[in-house]
């Protein structure tokens, strides 16, 4: 089916659909993500099924966040429905300021949800965000050059592996990076990057009491083999790649290995967008045999502003954008390996989905990923790439800051994590945890 005759085949349902209702324009906030910018080019079949016309507010990440917590905190009501994550949508739906999605249609088939997705994004059982899509992490690598290099990148390896791999893979005279990492500064950027892999280290962001840890060996081990890893084998201002810079680089051909985002797999397999779409094998993040991998957990959702005055027509939206009908709208015009992946338990039960060569990696990874015992050592908190507590986003950006400015070469590793150690004690106190 292409998407024309998906529009024709809803005309009909669209007179129905409005009889009676007064068409809205909802105004949506969303990342910049490859994923949210192909749903933009389907809100005509919603139009043509509701109605209801879409004004997208499409921003960088770190931005996105910066403004949807912003207008819900000072509840400014600029967007009527907004793209948040598993960290924001349990505090501020405990908060009372995101409108319950507890009544969403049958045909919906919320149940349908990935259990690791809707725990995420729900608060005391309750249900405050859809995911569009979710993820964990894991490696993505040329096999061509692993092969060049005389390796073999095994199904789980060791960080160890990984720096030795990067360094065989890298050619400077070629372009080649063996590895490209975030080490951009954001919570969810480079920090997010950084924490997750940190808790394969054996590191943590606090003990039992509330009391920072970067003063351990732990994390000096993890800055430091970040640091190295990447002098020597990723790319010039690697300081300030995030997830889109290190995609268009591993695109390009650019890099030996990329660890990030599972969601990014079909991108760089994509021959229209990817120049080594053939030539990308995957493997789960990486670990160093302390029995914590580096991957996490993750899901881009929608989410309606409570005090919304087009309730009604969000939860529509929110239906149609992450419903099992909208992937099969996406997979009649753009192939099974271009669906937003990691949401529903029926795509990977889909055997057309079967055969998609990232689809299992992808779900093992986000399988393995438990955000109730991420850390070596007990922790207070929930969270793998961060902590579920409120004060984390404001602590965490200043915090990824002076790592950033570590990897920069503006600052040594260890007087990172010593401004680190203060600003999240200060913090923590402040805040009365400690």
């Amino acid at each position: 089916m292409t998407l024309k005759t998906a529009l024709g085949a809803a005309t009909a349902l669209s007179l129905l659909a409005t009889t009676g209702a007064f068409a809205e324009n909802l105004v949506i906030a969303t990342v910049n993500n490859g994923d949210m910018i192909r749903m933009q080019g389907y809100t005509e079949d919603f139009t043509a099924k509701t109605g209801h016309t879409v004004e997208w507010v499409t921003l960088e990440e770190n931005v996105l966040r910066q403004r949807v917590t912003t207008d819900i905190t000072t509840k400014g009501g600029a967007f009527d429905i907004m793209t948040i994550g598993m960290y924001e949508t349990p505090i501020w739906g405990k908060n009372g300021w995101l409108v319950p999605l507890d009544d969403l249609s049958a045909e919906y088939d919320a149940g349908d949800i990935l259990p690791a997705m809707s725990g995420g994004l729900s608060y005391d059982g309750t249900l405050y965000a859809a995911p569009f899509y979710g993820e964990s992490s894991m490696i993505m690598y040329r096999t061509d050059l692993m092969e060049a290099a005389g390796m073999e990148m095994p199904a789980a390896p060791s960080w160890s592996f990984i720096a030795k791999a990067a360094r065989a893979m890298t050619d400077r005279d070629a372009g080649i990076n063996g590895i490209c990492l975030r080490g951009k500064a954001g919570w969810g950027e480079g920090g997010a990057f950084i924490t997750a892999m940190s808790n394969s280290f054996g590191a943590r962001w606090f003990d039992m009491d509330w009391n920072a840890q970067f003063d351990t060996r732990e994390w000096s081990d993890t800055l430091h083999f970040f640091k190295n890893m990447m002098t020597d084998s990723g790319p010039a201002g690697y300081a300030t790649n995030g997830f889109n810079e290190n995609l268009s680089l591993f695109q390009q051909g650019k890099c030996g290995m990329w660890i990030d985002a599972t969601v990014a797999a079909s991108f760089v397999t994509n021959p229209d967008d990817s120049t080594v779409a053939d030539k990308v094998g995957f493997a789960l993040a990486p670990d160093n045999g302390l029995g914590k991998r580096s991957n996490w957990l993750w899901a881009w959702a929608l989410a309606v502003p409570a005090g919304s005055q087009k309730t009604d027509a969000a939860k529509q939206f929110i239906e149609w954008a992450t419903s099992k009908e909208y992937i099969e709208l996406v997979a009649a015009n753009e192939g099974w390996a271009n669906v937003p992946p990691g949401a529903r338990t029926s795509l990977y039960e889909n055997p057309n989905y079967k055969d998609v060569p990232f689809a299992k990696m992808t779900l093992d990874s986000i399988l393995s990923a438990n955000p109730n015992d991420s850390t070596v050592d007990p922790s207070p908190y929930v969270g793998i790439q961060f902590a579920a507590i409120p004060e984390f986003a404001g602590i965490a950006t200043e915090v990824s800051q002076e790592f950033s400015a570590a990897y920069a070469g503006q600052q040594t590793v260890d007087e990172a994590l010593a401004k680190a150690q203060a600003i999240t004690n200060d913090a923590m106190e402040a805040a009365g945890y400690r």
